[in-house]
């Protein structure tokens, strides 16, 4: 286990949480997807009525099937720096 690695990842979650009014249905089914596969895996679980959304969540996720869960982190961390290089310097 890479704790530097999961450092990164809950500070990337935790700074992207609270963007995630403003940023676009695509590059939330990309997080949703990265962030899913780094927590639990390919161990896919779907819980509640599903509605369109969660279908969506759902096959998001299941496209990452196989992936490590240390990539799924890198991957979320690298698309999360992108997101807020983004913001800030649309800011700046």
């Amino acid at each position: 286990m890479d704790t530097n690695l999961d450092k990164e990842f809950q500070k990337a979650f935790d700074l992207l949480s609270k963007l995630e009014e403003n940023l676009a249905p695509d590059i939330m089914l990309k997080l949703y997807a990265y962030y899913k596969q780094g927590v639990s895996g390919d161990v896919y679980t779907y819980q509640g009525d599903p509605d369109v959304r969660d279908a969506f969540k759902f096959n998001a996720w299941m496209q990452l099937n196989g992936m490590s869960q240390e990539d799924a982190k890198r991957e979320y961390v690298s698309l999360a720096k992108k997101i807020l290089t983004t913001n800030f310097n649309q800011e700046s």
